[in-house]
């Protein structure tokens, strides 16, 4: 009996230890499936990122970080409140958008920042110079530049977004840049009416 026993635990164990050397033979015989070419695992590791999802990214946060910068500008400089408050807007909603693209771009394994030779020609970005104008002016002079440049900057990262939506993969990111169409073409109109009581 002790016999017959042991006889059927010990092919028992074999059984488990076969089924277990199948199983650790296919999972280290093949390499884990790769990511089609230009593509990487979302944040929520469900989604993918193709190049235009990346550079949409890596494009859209310097161009957010200066619109942000132009807005904190008009702390102590601006003199219409429709302004200060469409410039606090602007902030809110910017802001906000540049932790979530920074998210992305971490979590697919991409840089946070564009190489040196994307940052030239990006569409709306305000001048060195004019953004020296920008500091330099207060009152009425502050809030005709502000408007002016950010309808300008506006429209370049509409341009932008559209870019996503036509190019992108991920769905996350056509979300965010069919938002950033909605929302500055509205503040372009509020900024257009605004230029034109100035």
């Amino acid at each position: 009996m002790f016999t017959a026993r042991k006889a059927l635990c010990v092919g028992a164990v074999g059984l488990v230890l076969a089924l277990a050397g199948c199983s650790g033979g296919h999972q280290t015989g093949h390499p884990m499936p790769t990511m089609p070419h230009g593509q990487s695992a979302g944040a929520s590791g469900t989604a993918a990122a193709n190049q235009a999802d990346i550079m949409f990214a890596q494009m859209m946060i310097p161009h957010h970080q200066q619109a942000v910068e132009m807005s904190e500008l008009a702390t102590g400089r601006v003199a219409d409140a429709e302004v200060a408050a469409l410039a606090a807007q602007i902030k809110g909603a910017q802001a906000p958008e540049i932790a979530t693209m920074t998210g992305w771009l971490t979590a697919w394994g991409q840089p946070t920042h564009m190489p040196m030779d994307m940052g030239h020609g990006m569409a709306g970005m305000v001048s060195a110079a004019d953004m020296a104008k920008l500091k330099a002016a207060t009152g009425k002079e502050f809030d005709k530049l502000y408007a002016t440049h950010m309808i300008a900057h506006h429209e370049g990262a509409i341009t932008m977004a559209r870019t996503e939506l036509a190019d992108g993969s991920n769905p996350e990111a056509k979300a965010l840049a069919q938002q950033i169409i909605t929302a500055q073409e509205a503040e372009i109109v509020t900024m257009k009416a605004i230029l034109a009581r100035l």
